[in-house]
């Protein structure tokens, strides 16, 4: 078979064939195992990936991609039309498109094996180190954007397989999402996914202005977005409920633009509404969003990349601890945990503050933490009178205390571990302020 293969149209190989009675191949045609797709799957066993490693295919492919010069390969039915229409008008297919056939084939198993490795690596585990020794990225160009961040730079969107929509959802209406769609979108999912109840994350430029839970998707809305109205306008929402015809009523009622919306699924009443008023509003499905590769977090840097884990919230083991002489309420409570939870889906330095299930005011993404606490009590103006205030990493000085206090502020959780720590707690207990500390920090770059 790879003699047929492999042969040059060269005298001496077709004296070859000729004296072991094989035919020259022209055409290899081959789909691999379907190794990515059954690893996606959840609980796959190691047998069963095993199984769809495939061993042969590859070994044709690699062979007619060695020999375009004279072999057309095939690894894709999307090229299926254009090979049979040159065959069809000429009975040949052209040295480029063997060319750019051969690159493609040498690209699928590239990403094949390379596949195999990252999940075979995925399963070692070493106590002294938690990550991986190596880390392989194989992806695809599943989307050309406009234009990335500016409409001076180009982007695309990548995936771990060409077949991805956006984020691994459904776009049910409006224009293609946008670079800076996809990275709120993301962050707003995120974000919604965290939450057990019925929530809204309202996010703009990377970071959440509006985050409520309730009994109803529709109720939690205007909650949410009271937040911050103002930064709302053009940001995109995220939702872990179904849409309803309650909600688009409420997103009416609120005469509110918003670039996007994703949710697990949509109502035709929703999708009804939508459609006729407001069709430039992109409706993004995301019941089948595909998890995160692999639980890590990837970003690049001059020169390398870095990895981590996913902040999943607090560790198991975390246990708050009250340093202030007065206890928090019961009602304060709910609204630390409100804060806290949302604080860790906010760009570093993070202040939140909180009424219940709904934030009422937001300061982030600022190099000043005294600074975010100002912006917060300022978002959340008469609000900020009893709310609970989060902080996603330590107060390093009293002053972001005391301006929270003269707000109204009544409690406070925050990580601790300053070396001023004994002054924050005189300053919390002189205020009559409750604290809470964690021991975890919640930084978000």
């Amino acid at each position: 078979m790879h003699g047929g293969i492999l042969a040059r149209d060269l005298p001496e190989d077709d004296d070859d064939l000729a004296a072991n009675d094989i035919r020259p191949v022209q055409l290899v045609v081959c789909n691999l195992y379907p190794f990515q797709e059954t690893v996606r799957q959840p609980n796959v066993s190691l047998a069963e990936a095993v199984e769809q490693i495939d061993i042969g295919g590859v070994a044709l492919l690699r062979a007619a991609a060695k020999n375009f010069g004279r072999v057309t390969v095939l690894c894709d039915p999307a090229d299926y039309g254009l090979v049979l229409h040159q065959l069809r008008e000429t009975g040949t297919v052209d040295a480029a498109t063997r060319q750019k056939l051969a690159l493609k084939a040498f690209q699928h198993t590239r990403d094949y094996d390379t596949a195999i490795a990252g999940y075979l690596a995925g399963l070692e585990t070493a106590d002294s180190d938690p990550l991986p020794p190596t880390y392989s990225l194989h992806l695809t160009k599943s989307q050309t954007l406009r234009y990335g961040e500016n409409p001076h730079q180009s982007a695309g969107l990548y995936s771990t397989t060409a077949a991805y929509a956006p984020l691994g959802g459904d776009l049910l209406q409006g224009k293609e999402l946008s670079y800076n769609n996809l990275l709120d979108l993301d962050a707003a999912w995120r974000a919604v996914e965290s939450y057990d109840e019925p929530t809204i994350v309202i996010v703009k430029h990377l970071s959440p202005c509006g985050i409520a839970s309730a009994d109803s998707l529709a109720e939690a809305f205007p909650l949410a977005l009271a937040s911050d109205p103002v930064s709302a306008f053009g940001g995109v929402l995220a939702v872990n409920r179904p849409v309803d015809g309650a909600l688009a009523e409420a997103i009416r009622a609120a005469d509110l633009f918003i670039e996007a919306l994703a949710a697990p699924s949509f109502s035709e009443e929703a999708l009804a509404y939508f459609a006729a008023k407001k069709k430039n509003c992109r409706l993004v499905a995301l019941s089948e969003n595909p998890p995160r590769g692999g639980g890590w977090e990837l970003r690049t840097v001059r020169g390398g990349y870095l990895l981590q884990d996913l902040d999943m919230g607090d560790p198991a083991e975390t246990v708050w601890q009250v340093v202030s002489e007065r206890q928090p309420t019961a009602e304060e409570l709910i609204s630390l945990k409100t804060a806290w939870l949302a604080a860790s889906h906010v760009k570093s330095n993070a202040i939140v503050l909180a009424q219940g299930k709904a934030t009422v005011g937001i300061g982030g993404g600022l190099p000043s933490r005294v600074d975010a606490v100002g912006i917060a009590v300022q978002k959340a103006g008469a609000k900020a009178q009893g709310a609970a205030l989060a902080s996603d990493a330590f107060f390093p000085f009293p002053d972001g205390i005391e301006k929270a206090a003269a707000a109204g502020v009544s409690a406070v959780v925050q990580p601790g571990g300053s070396v001023r720590d004994d002054l924050v707690v005189e300053a919390v207990n002189r205020l009559g302020l409750a604290m809470v500390v964690t021991r975890v920090r919640h930084f978000r770059h």
